[in-house]
C-alpha cells in the first residue's frame, strides 16, 4: 500500500496560482500501475474527486476546475502534481492526494486557502 504526503498549500489572492505535490513511498512498481488521484475537502462536505490521471497520462477533471488545474505525475519519482491556475474563493479547501479509486490511507492534506 501507498503512503502519501501532500505539500505546497497557503494562502493566495483570487486569480493567484499555487502547485501542489504529493510525494509516495513504497513500491515503484505498485504507482507506477494505479491512476491517481487529487480530493478536496470542505467542513461539512463530503470529499470530492477533482482530479485524476491513470499511470499512462490520461487525465480527467471535475467540471468546476476544468481549464484551472492540471494534474501530472512523475512515475520515476513516485510524485504527483495538481498545478493550480486562477484560484477562485471556492477552492479554498483541504486537498488531499490519493488513488483513485480511492483507498483508506488518507493523509493529512494540504490546506489551499483563496481570499484577498
Amino acid at each position: 500500500q501507498l503512503q502519501l504526503v501532500e505539500s505546497g498549500g497557503g494562502l493566495v489572492q483570487p486569480g493567484g496560482s499555487l502547485r501542489l505535490s504529493c510525494a509516495a513511498s513504497g513500491s515503484i512498481s505498485t504507482f507506477n500501475s494505479m491512476s491517481m488521484g487529487w480530493y478536496r475537502q470542505t467542513p461539512g462536505t463530503q470529499r470530492e474527486l477533482v482530479a485524476s490521471i491513470t499511470p499512462y497520462g490520461i487525465t480527467r477533471y471535475a467540471d468546476s476546475i476544468k481549464g484551472r488545474f492540471s494534474i501530472s505525475r512523475d512515475n520515476a519519482r513516485k510524485t504527483v502534481a495538481l498545478q493550480m491556475n486562477n484560484l477562485k474563493p471556492e477552492d479554498t479547501a483541504v486537498y488531499f492526494c490519493n488513488t483513485h479509486p480511492p483507498s483508506n490511507a488518507w493523509a493529512q492534506g494540504t490546506q489551499v486557502t483563496v481570499s484577498s
